[in-house]
């Protein structure tokens, strides 16, 4: 038992880990297991089951509850992993502790954990939130995650849907009423489902519309306050994954392919690439030396306020020691890229010309796996020398 880990990978606020067979982490999970196996570290890894769009503190609670469910048996090392939200949700549940309830263990739980790596996550905010905070924006997000489940089970949209979403998405500033077409696009890609399956994404989705507290802690002053309020035990190590997406343009349209499917897509990307980059800029700290070599060595040079992966900003990414830097959107990073001879399959989120393919995604994961593995031997080696 001596080095047995235990890994949480938590969902964002896309996060249908809920949905039976559609894996959120599918591709992550893998990976994780065989590079750590590689290395003699015996590790569990679960998807946590969350709430998509409910705050912070019910996320952390849910976590909590399924970390004393599955872990609550051993004393082994407890490792988060948390993409977008998800990383907020770990790094609440490890500073609040016992503040988050007096009914579980949670002060118990939280010092077992080693490390929180989060996975393009807003730390600061992003700016898409106080869009989606919107009665239109809530509709469009509602789109937004039917056609990645969509996506996830059939391998792309219909063209007639993708075209229709990028018609309502490039005409976001516009759009102050709620839209019929949004509403008539949710139904006609939910047709296409079982009524089994139906039943079960109309229960997600409820729940989703019930409570969108999130979204709202989610907007750029809204994250100030929150890390204003939260300290870090020194004994968890903090790392994290930054992705950066291609601006639009010319370059990024090429890349996206000729294909009438790409260029609907793409052009979904530049709308939701343009809502991320209206960061405010008094709401992103400036990076740190640390952080500004790791981005440089990556990028050629530091991102600018506007630079984003089509959900959040780079610079509000920073949190710990940066782990990767890659070019990426923001779900090409947990697997969701175009890659549909791979098995089990790779699909794609959006169309974004990021270039991000199966040899990025082993690369970065391996990152992953070794940052944690690092830690993982050192405490092997420790129990070893008490033993």
């Amino acid at each position: 038992m001596a080095n047995r880990q235990h890994i949480f990978l938590i969902p964002g606020f896309f996060g249908f880990a809920n949905l039976g067979d559609l894996k959120y982490f599918r591709h992550v999970h893998d990976i994780l297991i065989e590079r750590l196996a590689r290395r003699g570290i015996d590790v569990q890894v679960y998807q946590v089951k969350t709430a998509p769009t409910s705050s912070l503190k019910k996320r952390a609670l849910r976590l909590l509850q399924q970390m004393c469910e599955v872990a609550g048996d051993d004393d082994a090392p407890i490792h988060l992993i948390g993409h977008s939200s998800g990383g907020l949700d770990a790094r609440l549940l490890v500073s609040a502790g016992g503040k988050l309830t007096s009914e579980l263990p949670a002060d118990e739980m939280a010092a077992r954990v080693r490390s929180v790596v989060s996975i393009t996550a807003p730390h600061h905010g992003t700016s898409t939130a106080s869009f989606f905070n919107t009665v239109v924006g809530a509709k469009v997000l509602q789109v937004l995650s039917i056609s990645t489940l969509y996506t996830l089970r059939y391998g792309k949209l219909p063209l007639s849907a993708i075209v229709k979403m990028a018609a309502v998405l490039v005409k976001i500033d516009s759009l102050v009423t709620p839209s019929d077409p949004i509403d008539q696009l949710f139904d006609e890609l939910l047709d296409d489902f079982s009524d089994d399956r139906q039943t079960e994404i109309r229960n997600f989705f409820r729940e989703v519309c019930g409570d969108q507290s999130l979204i709202q802690q989610l907007m750029p002053e809204t994250m100030e306050t929150f890390n204003a309020l939260n300290r870090e035990p020194a004994n968890v190590r903090y790392g994290c994954v930054v992705a950066k997406a291609r601006s639009p343009g010319m370059g990024s349209t090429f890349a996206a392919g000729v294909s009438p499917y790409a260029q609907s897509s793409h052009a979904l990307y530049v709308a939701m690439w343009n809502l991320a980059a209206r960061h405010p800029p008094d709401k992103l700290p400036l990076p740190t030396v640390e952080h500004t070599r790791a981005l440089a060595r990556a990028y050629g040079e530091v991102p600018d306020i506007r630079a984003n992966d089509g959900m959040v900003s780079v610079l509000s990414q920073l949190w710990g020691e940066v782990i990767a830097a890659v070019t990426a959107d923001h779900h090409d990073v947990i697997g969701h890229f175009d890659d549909p001879d791979h098995q089990p399959p790779h699909f794609d989120w959006i169309t974004s010309g990021s270039g991000f393919r199966r040899p990025q995604f082993d690369q970065l994961w391996g990152s992953v796996a070794e940052w944690l593995a690092a830690d993982a031997v050192t405490q092997v080696q420790g129990a070893r020398k008490v033993a």
